[in-house]
């Protein structure tokens, strides 16, 4: 018959178990020695999301929590080799050109009473009413103290004199490509503002909102379908810079977002009733963290407002803009190739001061479209009229007229 087999297990030293002010664990034979004096007592953790960290060996050290939003990086030039920055992952913004970089059309513009609704900023329109003739423009935000760098803001000023008190929006309709995935998500909006002298809304108040729909591509100073506003705050002006931010759940029915701001005139505009706006962020998550455009730098800011709008400015008195061939005595079919597929064949036409050129003779477009049958995401043929004298199948050139304010634009906005 088989016997147990006889373990023998060595009896405890407890000699061993404190020793010279250190602990003592003995398991399986080997024995962890950690030295109380170096360890670093519970009471130096004070803060709420305070973690340890040390800045030599055997010198224990706290590292402080960093402000909301911010991720902990290494970095050996800090003491503990740790320290908190700010987080500027590309695409966490929802809203393009939110840092007022993007002017294609213009740097200031004056938007007459009743016009409708009228893109100024790159991706940003408004509309206005009667007695409500505006100014919108780009303006140096001049302040490195209350924002974080960014260059540029938009002005959305009453002109002086206008006596209309309708309510104003400023508004950015975002695709539903880019909202879906926002449907009953926890969302941050995010902006800095400041007041002009003269702002006159009650009490300085700009309202800030998010609008969520159920349609498809709506613009919303035209409507959205199923309209719901899960953010809507009164931000409180002053005449130096602010961060405001709100935080709310989408709707998980939303399929098309906006962002807007609103105010209610009061009286009379007098010099500088304005305010002004940048630094604009929609993100997922319920902080606010550091702005940062949607398409990570310039050129990708850039490349994204160009899926909505392009405009080629000239450069010259004489700038070549595109070439193609007459297909009548006074009409020409131009292919302008685009930079940037866009959201959809462009159906929107602006354009100043152009020619059609050919062998040294310029002819002066009077009307220009665009033919839809020919044109596409990446292509539009625009279709040029001169009075007169185009030789059928001859190639021409569109160029501007003599003068640097020829440009063309074409638009599939929202």
């Amino acid at each position: 018959m088989a016997t147990s087999p006889n373990y023998s297990w060595p009896e405890p030293d407890n000699t061993d178990l404190v020793k010279n002010g250190a602990l003592a664990i003995r398991t399986m034979g080997n024995a962890i020695d950690t030295t109380m004096a170096t360890m670093t007592p519970k009471s130096t953790y004070t803060a709420k999301g305070s973690i340890a960290a040390a800045t030599g060996a055997s010198t224990p050290a706290n590292l402080s929590v960093g402000n909301n939003g911010e991720t902990l990086v290494a970095d050996s030039s800090a003491s503990t080799g740790l320290r908190y920055q700010a987080s500027s992952s590309a695409g966490k913004n929802l809203i393009v050109n939110g840092g007022m970089d993007i002017w294609q059309r213009g740097t200031s513009f004056s938007v007459a009473a009743s016009a409708g609704i009228t893109y100024t900023t790159d991706r940003w329109c408004l509309n206005t009413g009667a007695n409500q003739a505006m100014t919108i423009s780009r303006q140096a935000t001049n302040d490195t103290t209350n924002l974080p760098n960014i260059q540029y803001c938009t002005r959305f000023q009453r002109n002086s004199g206008q006596t209309g008190t309708g309510g104003l929006f400023f508004s950015s309709s975002i695709e539903s490509a880019n909202a879906i995935r926002y449907a009953g998500q926890t969302v941050t909006f995010s902006f800095y503002a400041r007041a002009g002298a003269n702002y006159s809304a009650a009490s300085s108040i700009l309202q800030a909102l998010i609008y969520s729909g159920t349609g498809t591509d709506q613009n919303l100073l035209s409507g959205f379908t199923g309209s719901a506003t899960p953010i809507n705050q009164n931000a409180t002006l002053t005449t130096t810079w602010q961060r405001f931010s709100y935080s709310a759940t989408i709707s998980s029915s939303a399929t098309e977002l906006a962002t807007a701001f609103y105010f209610t005139p009061v009286g009379t505009a007098s010099t500088n009733d304005y305010y002004e706006i940048t630094g604009v962020q929609l993100e997922l998550g319920s902080v606010a963290t550091a702005f940062s455009r949607a398409g990570a730098t310039i050129q990708g800011e850039l490349a994204a407002c160009q899926r909505y709008y392009y405009r080629q400015n000239a450069q010259g008195t004489y700038n070549y803009f595109a070439s193609g061939f007459a297909d009548q005595t006074t009409t020409a079919l131009i292919p302008l190739t685009l930079p940037s597929t866009m959201r959809s064949t462009p159906t929107t036409l602006d354009y100043s001061t152009l020619n059609l050129t050919t062998g040294g003779t310029n002819t002066t477009v009077t009307s220009m479209t665009i033919t839809g049958s020919q044109s596409g995401l990446n292509t539009v043929c625009l279709y040029p009229s001169v009075a007169s004298g185009l030789t059928v199948n001859r190639p021409y050139s569109l160029t501007s007229n003599n003068s640097t304010s020829g440009y063309v634009g074409v638009g599939a906005e929202l």
